[in-house]
């Protein structure tokens, strides 16, 4: 998995790292049980703080998609398999969906186009899952 960055986005790094390794898990490319890189490893390798990469995971552990332990390191807890997720998870979901959906609404953004933006993603994702690339087999 290549994770990219932006240092010039009004994004901070430690979400664009959560939300490129969601990405990943989403369309299949880390599954349950895939070991993420060391805290300082990844800082190093991106050319980053390592507290910015342990605030990423801490966020990515909080959200339960992310097991850390100084035996087995960064290891991903859930993917699309797993089952349906924990009950605190709707909530905190709908909470984030909403400010998107506010977002979009803000701008002007036309409803029927907001939900064909959302089946199109939600169809990639799914056709990213269904692929089964050679470094998984």
């Amino acid at each position: 998995m290549i994770l990219s960055i932006d240092l010039d986005s009004e994004v901070p790094i430690y979400q664009q790292l959560r939300d490129r390794v969601v990405e990943a898990i989403a369309s299949g490319e880390l599954r349950e049980g895939s070991q993420l890189p060391a805290i300082r490893q990844l800082g190093a390798d991106l050319g980053i703080n390592f507290h910015t990469v342990n605030k990423a995971y801490d966020l990515l552990r909080r959200e339960g998609l992310l097991r850390v332990n100084r035996k087995t390191g960064a290891v991903i807890q859930r993917d699309p398999r797993s089952g349906p997720p924990g009950p605190g998870f709707a909530p905190d979901w709908e909470a984030r969906l909403g400010t998107l959906l506010a977002e979009a609404v803000a701008h002007g953004v036309p409803a029927e186009e907001v939900l064909e933006r959302c089946r199109g993603r939600l169809a990639a994702f799914a056709a990213d899952a269904e692929e089964e690339p050679l470094n998984r087999r």
